[in-house]
């Protein structure tokens, strides 16, 4: 799966080949091929272990916890995946930007209900008080956004930081930290 999500995300669905899945994983086509049919199977199982991943912290949104760290934890695990896990968000943006054609119907029904279910939450601590009145489905968009950011345009980030990776997210992660914090806070 790793050498999948490598190829995949480096080269795109239709860039990548079987071969080259295989190459990298330092196995045969045909030993690949026991294990999954045809290259949508391998770009199918490689996309739905990424979406687990991903949304795993957005699902641990305690509605009971303080609103600000809940956002806060969520924002900084999905900034940790963009570190840790670069080709699984470049792999996501791909597949975006061909239209979802492999995720649409996950996009449209799983994605939408929890992200219904948690911008509910969210206006339930607005209504309460206990945060700022913003458009709760337009601050996960920013959480998204801001934080795939590092992974999605890492050429970019490189070209225009000077620090090391471990500062750039050390120094991302305070100041992602200060904006919600602070910006949210009523």
């Amino acid at each position: 799966m790793r050498a999948a999500l490598d190829v995949f995300s480096t080269n795109g669905y239709r860039g990548s080949t079987v071969d080259q899945i295989a190459l990298t994983a330092g196995m045969s086509k045909a030993n690949v091929l026991y294990y999954f049919k045809k290259k949508e199977d391998i770009y199918a199982a490689v996309l739905a272990r990424t979406l687990t991943v991903w949304l795993d912290p957005l699902e641990s949104l305690d509605p009971d916890g303080d609103p600000i760290e809940e956002l806060w934890k969520y924002a900084r695990q999905k900034l940790h995946l963009s570190r840790d896990a670069p080709y699984a968000s470049r792999l996501f943006a791909n597949e975006i930007l061909q239209g979802a054609p492999v995720i649409r119907p996950f996009l449209d029904n799983e994605l939408k209900t929890l992200v219904d279910a948690k911008c509910a939450i969210i206006q339930a601590w607005i209504d309460d008080g206990k945060l700022i009145p913003v458009s709760p489905l337009h601050l996960i968009f920013l959480i998204w956004s801001t934080t795939q950011h590092y992974a999605d345009f890492d050429p970019q980030i490189q070209a225009l930081n000077d620090q090391s990776q471990e500062d750039l997210y050390t120094d991302a992660e305070r100041t992602l930290k200060m904006i919600l914090m602070r910006g949210l806070t009523p």
